[in-house]
């Protein structure tokens, strides 16, 4: 029995250390990818030399994901190659940490992942023409609509396999030059919002819940919702009117958005402003009945858009922030700040929280029953 018991321990132990060799292994070679970005820019001609030798992989397949045939050659011998010594390097360097066999089986993996690629010619599963990204993009391992975004967008989303480069760094969301629409600019948390994003370089318009739009009446944001790529969902009322400011213009922009952009490579993204609030109810206080009745009433909708891949919905879910609807415990600059922490590094769910009630509130979220929603019908398991 000590021996079985020894054999379990010991095996257990050799999966436990192989997959922090896969891992951090893998981060080598994602560190490395940066640099082969940043390099491009530098003084000394080598490195500037080894940057162009990665941009064969970007026109191999370009930034429509279109896959040009012609450099499978160059693709093969500039990227794929280097990507597989730098990562074997970097598990034999394990050598010294750990016992050799864990080691040798993720060598061998990277070996058959590599003739595998050279079989396909350098189109494997993360490397192929596409028509259209799904919304549903990994946080902790990379698929491959998350990878194609690098293609699309090849000054972030560095993560190769085991999403941990871009999580440490922020480097999983585009914000430079993409257009946003936020509604509630004038508000406290869109109004800081507003100014993170354009200090990050993102183009901003902005459009006003009862003068640009009502409950019912889009028809002046078509325009700006066809110019947006990401729609940023910020109005609200606490009181009087709450039941349409935030559920249901949520719910019809949110619609409107994705019915708009079905042509598109990427998939239209949306931010969408909860409350914790969602997950402690009105705390027996009537004035908040409304409110919080109408804020889980979206939450229910907006579980349907997070399981969807017509959209790359984020939920974000902060603790009650200074502003017009009475104090907090922190200020909307903050929250924008904290949520924006969170977003750059791929969160879908987007807890900006000083009571931890936002962390508890995630299990709430994904676990409640969707509610009917004709647009985010394509599901897929829970995040």
């Amino acid at each position: 029995m000590d021996g079985l018991w020894t054999i379990v321990v010991t095996g257990v132990t050799w999966v436990i250390q192989g997959a922090v060799v896969f891992i951090v292994s893998t981060l080598l070679f994602d560190a490395l990818h940066w640099l082969l970005h940043r390099w491009g820019r530098s003084k000394h001609p080598l490195l500037r030399t080894f940057s162009r030798w990665h941009w064969v992989h970007h026109a191999f397949l370009d930034r429509k994901m279109r896959v040009h045939p012609e450099l499978v050659r160059q693709n093969l011998i500039y990227h794929v190659l280097p990507e597989y010594l730098t990562s074997l390097a970097g598990t034999l360097a394990f050598l010294f940490v750990f016992p050799w066999p864990p080691i040798a089986v993720v060598a061998l993996m990277r070996t058959w992942m590599l003739i595998q690629t050279i079989r396909e010619e350098g189109m494997d599963y993360n490397h192929m023409a596409m028509d259209r990204l799904s919304g549903q993009q990994g946080l902790l391992w990379v698929n491959q609509s998350y990878h194609a975004m690098h293609h699309i967008n090849p000054n972030n989303f560095f993560s190769s396999f085991a999403n941990v480069f871009d999580l440490l760094f922020g480097t999983a969301t585009q914000i430079d030059g993409r257009r946003f629409l936020i509604t509630g600019a004038g508000g406290a948390f869109g109004g800081a919002m507003k100014a993170r994003l354009e200090k990050l370089g993102g183009i901003v318009e902005t459009a006003k819940h009862g003068v640009d739009f009502t409950a019912g009446d889009y028809d002046g944001l078509r325009e700006k919702l066809e110019r947006a790529d990401v729609l940023v969902l910020s109005h609200g009322a606490k009181s009087d009117g709450c039941w349409d400011a935030n559920h249901r213009t949520f719910v019809d922009l949110i619609d409107l958005f994705i019915e708009t952009g079905r042509q598109r490579l990427t998939p239209p993204e949306v931010w969408a402003l909860g409350s914790e609030a969602e997950f402690h109810g009105d705390m027996g206080l009537p004035e908040l009945k409304d409110y919080a009745g109408s804020k889980r009433a979206f939450a229910q909708q907006a579980l349907g858009y997070y399981r969807s891949a017509d959209v790359l919905y984020r939920h974000i879910v902060p603790s009650s922030f200074t502003s017009a609807m009475g104090p907090g415990p922190m200020s909307a600059d903050m929250a924008a700040g904290i949520a924006l922490f969170f977003i750059r590094r791929g969160f879908h769910y987007v807890p900006v929280t000083l009571t931890t009630l936002a962390f508890w509130n995630y299990f709430r979220f994904v676990r409640q029953k969707p509610a009917v929603n004709a647009l985010a019908v394509d599901s897929v398991p829970e995040r």
